[in-house]
């Protein structure tokens, strides 16, 4: 599968967050279970804080002030990587999708429509002067804690050392962010 979904988005914050969400639209045209045609995300995370017993979404799965754009991005690239075909926003692709995915790949359609949308984005990109990630490394950040004498005066939970990861690098087997193989169905991503 391609699981690197390359396109522009925008993140629309209300005036009262973080007690409502943000709202999140794909500006690049994708084709996916779980984003609408005009590029509206639909997800969980999105949305408000309000008890809805038809939405089928527990309130724990809904939107609350302590979720930030980290825990939004990361919830997106889940998304795109594993959507949700029970509660799809855009039908023609969930059908697609769940018949590309039950035929173990060999149903080629869903994949070749994603395959032309990020050849399409990825030209995009370069006209901008965007390098995109081709490989997972390349598309990973390491992480790691920051050193105790540090801590305290760090506002956020992970310390960047670009220099140190050059280094470490060098002298890796390759694996940056997952021990797991790929479990996509293809080689490609």
């Amino acid at each position: 599968m391609y699981s690197l979904f390359d396109g522009l988005a925008r993140i629309k914050f209300p005036i009262d967050y973080p007690y409502s969400p943000p709202a999140f639209r794909f500006l690049t045209k994708m084709w996916h279970p779980n984003i609408y045609e005009n590029g509206d995300v639909c997800i969980s995370i999105l949305h408000p804080p309000v008890d809805d017993p038809q939405s089928g979404e527990l309130p724990s799965e809904r939107w609350n002030p302590t979720q930030n754009v980290r825990t939004i991005l990361l919830s997106v690239i889940s998304l795109l990587n594993e959507p949700n075909t029970f509660s799809p926003a855009n039908v023609d692709a969930s059908v697609m999708y769940r018949k590309w995915r039950d035929s173990k790949g060999k149903d080629r359609e869903y994949a070749e429509i994603i395959r032309k949308q990020v050849l399409a984005t990825k030209a995009d990109a370069e006209r901008d002067g965007v390098k995109v990630p081709t490989t997972l490394a390349e598309y990973c950040v390491r992480t790691r804690a920051p050193p105790a004498d540090e801590g305290s005066n760090l506002f956020y939970d992970d310390y960047y050392d670009d220099e140190d990861l050059e280094d470490e690098d060098e002298d890796d087997d390759g694996d940056c962010c997952y021990d797991d193989e790929d479990d996509s169905g293809t080689e490609e991503s």
